[in-house]
């Protein structure tokens, strides 16, 4: 399957892009750095090194395979593109993201788009706050 979605995207397979586009597909996490993604790599014995994992998530998110995020911590997530819009909430204590999709929330932007003139190619919203979970990593 990785194979096609590979070659669908335009681009050549080769052993890196299919181990890391499986990677992403089975990760448990869907939001992961580039370092996250070599860790997996490295703790599953596969031999492709951080500046080649880089590289391949850049392809793929040029290719449209994965989208790239910048949540407050300063780097970069990536997480595939799954084909439906959605929104993101993130804690600033323990770096915990959920997704969700609010159709109030999309009328209202584009409401406010057509008010100020704009027609909309894309957007992102991130909501930043504190978790209430009781086992949230960093509370202390």
């Amino acid at each position: 399957m990785e194979d096609q979605e590979i070659r669908n995207a335009g681009l050549k397979v080769t052993a890196p892009r299919v181990k890391i586009l499986e990677l992403l597909e089975n990760s448990d996490e869907r939001h992961v750095s580039a370092e996250d993604v070599y860790k997996m790599l490295l703790a599953a014995n596969e031999d492709i090194g951080l500046a080649t994992v880089y590289r391949v998530l850049t392809q793929f998110e040029e290719a449209g395979l994965v989208e790239k995020h910048h949540f407050e911590d300063g780097y970069s997530v990536f997480e595939l593109n799954k084909g439906k819009h959605h929104d993101h909430i993130v804690c600033i204590t323990c770096g915990r993201v959920e997704e969700f999709v609010d159709e109030t929330i999309e009328q209202r932007q584009q409401k406010i788009a057509d008010e100020l003139g704009f027609q909309i190619s894309e957007h992102d919203l991130v909501i930043y706050g504190k978790c209430m979970d009781d086992n949230c990593d960093r509370k202390g």
